[in-house]
């Protein structure tokens, strides 16, 4: 899905185009980012949001992107051994968190998600598809550190990326799902569904790097925009929808 952010500034002498693939999980903090940057730069932000695999195998073919905001470390990495991206421009933007959601609201004296999980009493788990999200690949550790991979697997079903997943348990499709906490947690409002925050020592620590591509390179814009990214108000932004600052 592509998105366009921008805003017209009276007196911005120049408004430029910054392309950005960001990984789904990150979906409604970069519309937040979008609209504040655009505000104060008169930029214009052309966003794709996909799995961080699926974006990445895109960019290493070719895709038209400056940005790519990943919703982990490796592949930002690679872009840079690769030769694909700027080498000094890695940056940590975010460090998610997970939680085990089902859909509806609470009920006193029911079992609360992880309950439901470790007795068994469900009929699909939703995660994303481990080997193109991190998310998913966050979650099947969790399920190895519950020792329920193998009494969970025939239930399981996959998302593309962790939007996908969230889809399947907000419209009821999966009883249970590990979702990224940003989907839950919106600022303004209650939290979506009822969830579980899972532990964060329960998994690999989920650091989420964003790099500035090789075709950004000399792109005014989106140099501004990875500035931005490290900035306060950014990071308030951030922080606001369920995601821990990098140390």
């Amino acid at each position: 899905m592509l998105v366009a952010l921008t805003a017209a500034l009276g007196g911005q002498a120049r408004a430029d185009i910054v392309r950005l693939a960001v990984a789904s999980n990150f979906t409604e903090p970069m519309q937040a980012l979008g609209a504040a940057f655009s505000t104060r730069t008169g930029h214009t932000l052309l966003v794709v949001n996909g799995s961080t695999g699926r974006l990445y195998a895109q960019i290493v073919n070719g895709a038209a992107v400056d940005i790519f905001l990943a919703a982990d470390t490796v592949r930002p990495a690679r872009l840079v051994e690769d030769g694909l991206a700027v080498a000094d421009s890695v940056q940590t933007y975010a460090i998610g968190r997970l939680a085990l959601m089902e859909p509806g609201d609470a009920t006193a004296g029911t079992p609360s998600p992880l309950q439901r999980l470790q007795s068994g009493d469900y009929r699909h788990l939703a995660l994303a598809n481990p080997d193109l999200a991190p998310y998913g690949a966050a979650a099947r550790q969790i399920l190895a550190h519950l020792e329920l991979q193998t009494a969970s697997a025939s239930r399981q079903v996959f998302g593309e990326n962790i939007g996908q997943t969230y889809a399947f348990v907000a419209t009821g499709n999966a009883d249970l799902g590990f979702v990224a906490l940003s989907q839950i947690r919106h600022p303004g409002s209650a939290p979506a569904g009822r969830h579980d925050l899972i532990p964060a020592d329960w998994h690999d620590p989920i650091r989420q790097d964003a790099v500035l591509l090789e075709r950004g390179r000399n792109n005014e814009a989106a140099r501004a925009f990875m500035d931005f990214l490290a900035s306060p108000e950014a990071r308030d932004i951030i922080a606001a929808h369920g995601y821990e600052a990098p140390a």
